[in-house]
């Protein structure tokens, strides 16, 4: 039995095709402005400037990042630079205010002083204290807890580099490393890193369906990878960003809702796992509640990530957690 579609069906096909396409552009371009921001978040940005990043102009690129994103570009970009210096804040509780708001763009304390306390209803130091604070409270009351997830260090004669063990059965090794920069083609998410498993399986999906197209998953060395942005004990559920991510060769062209960036070089703790998926927040508490405090490196402010090393079989994955460090200074 063969099936006719009217004349109805088939605008409604044609029109929902072309909204798609263009849906997906203007994220594609709001992708290039936010990968822009995130690089230069020092740096003292005009409309005009970010509105040449796509080929809007000033007026409609106001208006299209307002509906995408749900705030101004400007409010998004004052956001972004205050949790950054939150976060900052709480991983180096030494370093002087001054020189945290300096690093994000603001060359003027007191005007740093005022937004902070717009956006978080405390004074800098005031969420400095409180911080500080929440943190010994925690390592008193998880002492107990973490007899079991101690991390000794060794050096590993056989590679000439140091090691960590720990008697969690999930984590199988554990070391700061060089990781080269990685080009990705990636899907954007914005809300909670928990929580959204429709969201996820949807971008993931388009994902892969996009790397097979390409032929992006027969090379090698491919590599999926979740990337995390934001600090989750700074920024709200609704605004956290996500992007799931694959790897490509630079000369790679991505296209509709697809975006295209870079993840630096450089030196990362990286916890090799096989564990399922209620583990996952056991590592995450045990590398930030056990790992971090005992040892003379703090993470980078660079996005984290959790790399997928082979399709599993099982319920079992075999994840790498990987965060930038820097040496902690004394």
């Amino acid at each position: 039995m063969s099936i006719v579609l009217s004349d109805h069906i088939i605008n409604a096909i044609f029109i929902s095709k072309i909204v798609k396409k263009t849906q997906n552009y203007y994220v594609k371009n709001i992708n290039k402005v936010l990968d822009y921001i995130d690089v230069h978040i020092e740096h003292s940005f005009s409309l005009e400037e970010l509105a040449a990043i796509t080929s809007f102009s000033k007026f409609h690129f106001h208006r299209i990042f307002q509906s995408l994103i749900g705030e101004s570009v400007f409010q998004y970009i004052m956001r972004i630079r205050l949790e950054k210096c939150a976060s900052n804040m709480i991983l180096e509780p030494d370093r002087k205010l001054s020189n945290i708001a300096l690093q994000y763009g603001f060359s003027d304390l007191s005007i740093f002083s005022r937004h902070f306390k717009k956006h978080f209803n405390r004074s800098p130091s005031l969420f400095r204290d409180q911080s500080e604070k929440n943190s010994n409270n925690s390592q008193t009351d998880s002492n107990i807890q973490r007899i079991n997830g101690k991390a000794d260090l060794y050096f590993c004669s056989d590679l000439k580099t140091i090691k960590w063990t720990n008697y969690m059965e999930i984590i199988k090794n554990v070391e700061v490393q060089h990781l080269s920069e990685m080009t990705v083609a990636y899907v954007r998410n914005f809300g909670p890193y928990v929580g959204k498993s429709f969201s996820y399986e949807k971008s993931r999906n388009d994902l892969f369906a996009w790397s097979a197209a390409k032929g992006v998953m027969q090379d090698p060395n491919f590599k999926y990878l979740i990337l995390y942005h934001d600090n989750p004990n700074v920024a709200l559920n609704d605004n956290l960003r996500m992007s799931l991510c694959v790897t490509i060769s630079d000369d790679t062209e991505t296209d509709g809702a697809i975006g295209k960036m870079k993840i630096n070089a450089g030196m990362y703790l990286v916890c090799d796992c096989e564990l399922s998926a209620p583990d996952f927040g056991k590592v995450w508490e045990w590398i930030y509640g056990e790992w971090f405090p005992n040892n003379h490196y703090i993470p980078d402010d660079s996005p984290y990530f959790e790399l997928y090393k082979e399709q599993p079989e099982t319920e079992i994955l075999k994840v790498s957690f990987c965060i930038p460090v820097k040496i902690k200074t004394l």
